[in-house]
């Protein structure tokens, strides 16, 4: 386990794979920490600088003060990349953490060369929506939402299987005010603009059971760059990464090999 002080927070990373290689960035979703990644880090294949980090208020990375801006969880990837000393990285985010790609590769293109956005959008649900979640959130803590949200993040299938604990405990373990802050994050986000004028390779994943960003919204986001390639995973919800590491890991693989980031 490492950390990255960076001021007005301290980021806790993990790097796995080849220290000389091809890097490789994943940034995880609302009330996960980089655990979520497990699976496909486990698959990827050799050749691989692999970085996985909690963002602000999640893990075992610190929880400055809420509310949080989008520019802000930006801001924090930039300056861990920066840290790393990483250009040229193919970014993966699930949820907020594709929000966060989004917001890097507009303003840091020199740091990523390809976009692989999961399970997200230009923009999520609505501000009202948020700002509900963060009074809830705020008020009766995260216990009180989270059976809703294994229904969002999974499929029947897997919500049967007694692992869902385990993801759950996960869920209800991260920060109050992290959790919320990162939900004031989304609330004030709307990347349709600028994410429209990308170009680079970009890859779409989408659970046909995701009840957070179902397939037709991360499709249309997904379509806002000239080129961008969708894939729709069966059998999952809103983690897919979680529920079919196999398939997610095969597609994420013929990415990197398709826009030639391994051989």
């Amino acid at each position: 386990m490492q950390i990255a002080d960076l001021g007005d927070v301290q980021l806790h990373y993990q790097i796995d794979g080849d220290p000389q290689g091809a890097p490789i960035v994943f940034a995880n979703s609302l009330g996960t920490d980089l655990r979520v990644w497990d699976a496909v880090v486990a698959g990827l294949p050799a050749g691989l600088r692999i970085i996985r980090y909690d963002k602000r208020g999640h893990g075992l990375s610190s929880c400055p003060p809420a509310p949080y801006s989008m520019g802000a969880l930006v801001r924090d990837a930039e300056r861990l990349l920066d840290h790393l000393e990483v250009r040229d990285a193919v970014f993966v985010g699930l949820s907020i953490g594709g929000m966060i790609a989004q917001g890097l590769a507009v303003k840091r293109l020199d740091m990523v060369r390809a976009l692989v956005l999961s399970n997200t959008a230009a923009k999520i649900g609505t501000a009202e929506m948020w700002k509900d979640r963060v009074k809830s959130v705020t008020d009766t803590g995260i216990e009180a939402l989270a059976d809703n949200v294994m229904e969002r993040w999974f499929a029947r299938d897997f919500r049967a299987k007694p692992e869902l604990q385990l993801w759950r405990n996960m869920l209800t373990q991260q920060s109050r005010a992290g959790y919320a802050g990162c939900c004031a994050a989304i609330a004030g986000t709307d990347f349709y603009t600028p994410t429209s004028g990308l170009r680079l390779p970009c890859l779409g994943f989408a659970g046909s059971e995701d009840g957070s960003t179902p397939p037709d919204l991360v499709r249309e986001t997904v379509n806002l760059i000239p080129g961008s390639q969708f894939h729709l995973i069966r059998r999952a919800g809103h983690i897919p990464c979680v529920e079919q590491p196999d398939d997610y890991t095969a597609r994420l693989t013929q990415f990197l090999r398709e826009t030639g980031h391994i051989g």
